[in-house]
């Protein structure tokens, strides 16, 4: 079973939640990321950079 949970605030990849575990990261401060950009982006207190609306 899978379900959408939201897309990654960098790079607009889809976030699902598959069998009970969420393939991505919730930062510290409420933001959502995939494994791969939270590798990229370690948290630092501040929120990465967010893709325009119109993209996602």
């Amino acid at each position: 079973m899978e379900e959408l949970i939201g897309y990654c605030s960098v790079c607009g990849k889809d976030i699902y939640c598959r069998m009970g575990f969420l393939e991505g990261v919730v930062q510290e401060d409420k933001i959502l990321m995939c494994f791969d950009c939270s590798t990229n982006f370690p948290s630092t207190g501040t929120s990465p950079p967010s893709l325009p609306a119109d993209s996602i």
